[in-house]
């Protein structure tokens, strides 16, 4: 096929075009300002009941409940990780906007279509600017290829591309934030779990004290010694904490089957032997406030909105402007009478072609303005996400230093209590004291201890809801290594 000199001199500045830099509408990115961030935090001063570790150390990247040193949690944990429900739809949208992106990224490059077809057809009689020597039914044969590719001068395609990819990369980090609140959650039950066990077991043990001051006031009753009013107190007594243990009990159930949930089984199939052996409360680098931003999943996917959002700006005011594209066509055509791939039936197009829309009643600036409206709504809920963060970590440091305390100042009351539970029961065995006095110690040491043991559980569930306030062990420059860690252990499971 000879070159066309006329065509390759129309086609030349065209391609030339394509090579130049295009410009974006977008306005330039700028991170919102969500104002000063304070050098530390204001609970994050110790005061030598519970204390932080240095603001040096780092957090692992990983098993951010490994600090608890519970196996059982440990294993816990990683079937979360593999069999959750929740973190499964958290995954497939993160797939789903991935495939979004690879849509949007697809227009940067040339569209190739094939077309064939074999017909058979009748033209009309009255057919306009017929000829005489025309036939009524002929065969009509097409086979050729078709190329079209948008020049992408006013960057509407890059900026589709770049909004496609900050809400791809939000949705890693949404999955990222969904996985560290349900491992804080489960986290968060199973500290619960524990607490009762310890909890039935003081239960347990009060029986078994409740039980011998009957017997005691039985043989004192038949030896003439108590009355029968006293009975009727250690009876009420131990039927009081036996319906405690019940209580107990089916609190702990419930625990149990929230945990089966989050784990991936049925509940009637769960459980966990008893565990009252003690848990700790580790202690936990918080860093530096300025490292939230960069730890916390949730901070991340909402700044990732904004820059999408802002991303969106540059697509609808394109529209303003022209959109130039090329397009191509080669192939054969024939009436059916001889070879259709032969010299003489091809044909081809080539040539540019330019579309501009001049009147739209305010269909496109209201998409200006709805897409700045749009990341005005994006750029407040970053700054609402970054606040309520701080407020977080506040909260939480503040609930682990005053329940510090309590803890110390109900051991003590605790302690108090057991003494004065021994005294009233000798004075009671010598005659000094009813059993009245006898049943209000007990009850009270009895609580004393309940209360000890609710305030050790509650400070363990804060430092939980700290270290996730805290972003766990996640953080911005490992979004990939993380979603795709996440990916793995789900899509194996299915």
């Amino acid at each position: 096929m000879t070159c066309n000199l006329s065509l390759l001199r129309r086609v030349l500045p065209l391609a030339l075009v394509a090579l130049l830099p295009a410009c974006s509408l977008a306005p330039a990115y700028k991170k919102p300002d969500v104002g000063p961030v304070p050098d530390s935090y204001a609970g994050q001063t110790a005061d030598g009941l519970w204390s932080p570790a240095h603001p040096t150390d780092t957090a692992s990247r990983g098993p951010w409940w490994s600090v608890y040193a519970n196996p059982k949690l440990d294993q816990l944990e990683q079937q979360l990780d593999t069999s959750n429900p929740s973190l499964a739809v958290a995954l497939a949208r993160y797939d789903a906007a991935r495939a979004l992106l690879g849509e949007a990224r697809s227009d940067l490059y040339p569209t190739l279509g094939v077309d064939a077809s074999d017909s058979r057809n009748r033209q009309s009689n009255n057919r306009p600017l017929r000829g005489s020597g025309q036939p009524n039914e002929y065969s009509a044969e097409t086979f050729g290829f078709g190329l079209g590719y948008e020049l992408d001068l006013w960057g509407r395609v890059r900026n589709e591309v770049a909004a496609g990819n900050a809400n791809a990369t939000a949705a890693e980090a949404d999955l990222a934030s969904v996985k560290l609140s349900l491992e804080a959650q489960l986290a968060d039950l199973y500290i619960r779990l524990r607490g009762y066990d310890v909890q039935e077991r003081i239960l347990q043990d009060t029986l078994n004290a409740y039980q011998q001051g009957l017997d005691m006031t039985q043989r004192r009753f038949e030896g003439g010694i108590a009355s029968g009013l006293d009975v009727s107190r250690a009876k009420a007594q131990l039927s009081d904490a036996q319906a405690q243990v019940s209580e107990v009990v089916a609190q702990r159930a419930l625990t149990e089957h929230a945990m089966a949930t989050l784990v991936g089984e049925s509940a009637s199939r769960f459980s966990l032997p008893p565990d009252n052996s003690p848990m700790n409360v580790p202690a936990i680098p918080l860093g530096v406030p300025s490292q939230l931003l960069e730890r916390r999943p949730d901070i991340a996917s909402a700044e990732r909105h904004v820059f999408a959002a802002n991303a969106e700006i540059g697509v609808a005011r394109a529209a303003f402007f022209p959109r130039l594209s090329l397009s191509a066509a080669l192939g054969f055509q024939d009436t059916g009478m001889g070879n259709l791939l032969s010299t003489g039936n091809r044909y081809w197009a080539l040539g540019p072609d330019l579309a501009m829309t001049l009147f739209d009643g305010g269909r496109r600036r209201s998409k200006v303005q709805a897409a700045q409206a749009n990341l005005d709504a994006s750029a407040g809920m970053y700054k609402g996400v970054v606040l309520n963060a701080f407020q977080q970590v506040e909260d939480n440091l503040t609930l682990l230093q005053q329940l510090g305390k309590e803890a110390h100042q109900q051991d003590d009351a605790a302690s108090a209590a057991h003494d004065s539970q021994t005294i009233a029961t000798n004075r009671y065995r010598e005659g000094a004291v009813n059993y009245l006095d006898v049943v209000s110690a007990q009850t009270a040491a009895l609580q004393a201890e309940r209360s000890a043991e609710q305030v050790r559980t509650r400070r363990l569930q804060a430092s939980v809801d700290l270290i996730r306030a805290l972003g766990g062990g996640w953080d911005s420059a490992q979004l990939s290594a993380t979603t795709h860690a996440v990916t793995d252990s789900v899509t194996q499971a299915r």
